[in-house]
């Protein structure tokens, strides 16, 4: 719950009507991305509760959008698992299959913890505008030969190193009545699906854009960026964020020092 609107999607009564309400969204999507692009999602499996559904399990959400966006022509192009602390997701939630006393109580209902996901979807046609990269600005390898190499650490279906506190600032969003909690999403999942799939200089859209941080990423990258957003506190955090990037002084690298430092000496 992130506000008292109806015309919020998490304010829906029904999974029913979250569904139907969603599929406008994905309509829309579908419409005005070009031919051969993509959209990323952000979810997560949702779980169930005794009191609320009759069962404790696991509901399989993500699959439920993916085949939502498929009913809309997209094609199902890829996904990564985002992993994630157990323990501090049973700090967090107090789920029981998490709990260390439901092992010696009934192992039966012990579980492992629920994992993000980034699930990317493609609009059928050939892509006008093609996203190409060199070695120069998308290395093989990262720093040496034996370091990691940067496209294996995209390309591997889990991402095991994304820290969950790189996020935008949040607390002068948040308001005292109407929303339960408030998840931005962390940097670095939006910097790989930014550099990975787009151009500098193209649009990056986000229907729901929070307090900013696919547009702020966006332009950080030298992308432009449409962020939508109802809530009002949310939306000026995010002006806020935007500004505070665009106004940034370019901050120089160690390879800006070191390549200033072989001038000098060759001359």
């Amino acid at each position: 719950t992130y506000s008292n609107s109806d015309r919020d999607l998490g304010n829906c009564k029904t999974d029913k009507e979250f569904y139907s309400h969603f599929q406008f969204i994905v309509k829309e999507l579908f419409r005005v991305i070009m031919p051969g692009r993509l959209v990323s999602f952000h979810c997560m499996n949702l779980p169930t509760s005794k009191e609320r559904d009759g069962f404790i399990g696991i509901r399989d959400f993500r699959g439920d959008l993916i085949r939502l966006f498929q009913r809309e022509g997209f094609i199902y192009h890829s996904e990564v698992c985002v992993w994630k602390d157990p323990v501090i997701a049973m700090q967090r939630t107090k789920a029981l299959g998490l709990l260390h006393k439901q092992l010696k109580k009934d192992s039966c209902m012990s579980r492992q913890g629920i994992p993000d996901y980034v699930v990317t979807m493609r609009k059928p046609g050939i892509n006008a505008e093609r996203v190409t990269h060199t070695n120069e600005n998308f290395p093989v390898n990262q720093w040496q030969e034996y370091a990691s190499p940067i496209w294996d650490m995209y390309a591997s279906p889990v991402w095991w190193d994304i820290v969950p506190s790189r996020t935008l600032q949040k607390e002068s969003a948040r308001e005292d009545k109407d929303e339960k909690h408030i998840c931005p999403l962390q940097l670095q999942i939006i910097e790989r699906c930014v550099e990975l799939w787009t151009n500098p200089g193209d649009v990056v859209l986000t229907p729901f854009a929070g307090i900013g941080s696919e547009v702020y990423q966006s332009i950080k990258m030298g992308r432009k960026a449409i962020g939508i957003e109802l809530k009002t506190s949310y939306y000026e955090q995010a002006v806020r964020n935007c500004q505070s990037e665009e106004n940034a002084p370019e901050t120089p690298t160690l390879f800006d020092f070191c390549g200033a430092e072989i001038e000098r000496s060759s001359k």
